[in-house]
């Protein structure tokens, strides 16, 4: 379905970006994932692009290929604070102890300099 206004259309865009990040982390092409979902290479292209929305079905297969769920697909494309923040848990999740305080850290840091700028 294309986008029908522009808070939809970001909406679209931003799932599109995580859809192709997810591609290129599993190193597939296009055309991989066109021939697993037995779909053209424009249609995951229009997909990627933003300029049409997958469907609940579709998001489930691409979930699949991608080896994630669903909910991750769509919370790595919120711009909520609390989705924003569950999805960083669940990266932290996955590092030891120091490597998640290092980047806490490191996240404080930034945090502080850009309130500076402000």
């Amino acid at each position: 379905m294309p986008p029908e206004n522009n808070q939809h259309r970001e909406l679209f865009k931003s799932i599109g970006r995580t859809l192709a990040q997810r591609r290129e982390a599993k190193g597939m092409t296009q055309d991989q994932v066109s021939e697993a979902l037995q779909i053209g290479t424009e249609a995951v292209s229009r997909m990627e692009r933003g300029l049409t929305m997958p469907t609940v079905q579709r998001l489930a297969e691409l979930a699949e290929i991608y080896d994630c769920g669903i909910d991750e697909l769509l919370i790595a494309s919120s711009v909520r604070t609390n989705d924003q923040a569950e999805l960083i848990a669940k990266i932290l999740q996955t590092l030891p102890e120091a490597d998640r305080a290092m980047i806490v850290e490191v996240v404080q840091k930034i945090a502080t300099r850009l309130k500076d700028r402000l």
